[in-house]
């Protein structure tokens, strides 16, 4: 049984999705949900599940405290699930290909520092996409530059608006992210 961290740092839609997904798994386990803000709602979603939860400070995070953390915990996989900060090189190395993010774009467009939610959503619009998505990868030292394991894509027409953009891509998240690491586990 693999024991997996979600890092999040909002609302916390993806990681409830794969919470309910590994509820009753034999595969894996959710064993803690971490994040960098006190408010974040993740933590009462985990609080549903009965999963253990705590926060941290950007500092704390660049002074190894989150690797301490996960390592007493002997998690075997880290799961980005709206996480924003910046992953220390030190915390990816200790992961070495099993920690996993998903990017609300089709990678390599609109990745890299402050491209994230509503930001990807409005440069779609403002390109004219006729199509978006969301990518799943590896984490490396670069943002939203490691492996893509996989991606799902969804039209764009001319008249949805940034929001209507993120609905679809939320649906492809909820739908595609907890089937694609169970498959990596």
């Amino acid at each position: 049984m693999k024991s997996l961290a979600i890092l999040a740092s909002g609302s916390g839609s993806n990681a409830e999705k794969i919470m309910e997904y590994f509820k009753n798994s034999e595969k894996a386990k959710i064993a803690l949900v971490a994040s960098n803000k006190a408010d974040a709602f993740v933590l009462e979603r985990a609080k549903k599940f009965e999963v253990p939860t705590f926060t941290f400070s950007k500092k704390e995070l660049e002074e190894g405290f989150l690797l301490k953390k996960l390592q007493a915990e002997k998690i075997d996989w880290v799961i980005l699930a709206g996480f924003l900060l910046k992953i220390p090189a030190e915390l990816i190395r200790a992961f070495p290909d099993q920690m996993v993010n998903i990017h609300p774009a089709l990678l390599p467009k609109y990745g890299g520092k402050g491209m994230y939610g509503a930001h990807v959503h409005e440069a779609v619009k403002a390109a004219g996409d006729t199509e978006t998505g969301v990518t799943i990868h590896l984490v490396n030292e670069h943002y939203d530059e490691g492996k893509i394991i996989f991606q799902a894509a969804t039209s764009v027409e001319e008249s949805d608006s940034p929001e209507d953009i993120a609905s679809k891509v939320h649906a492809l998240e909820h739908r595609y992210f907890p089937e694609v690491i169970e498959s990596l586990l």
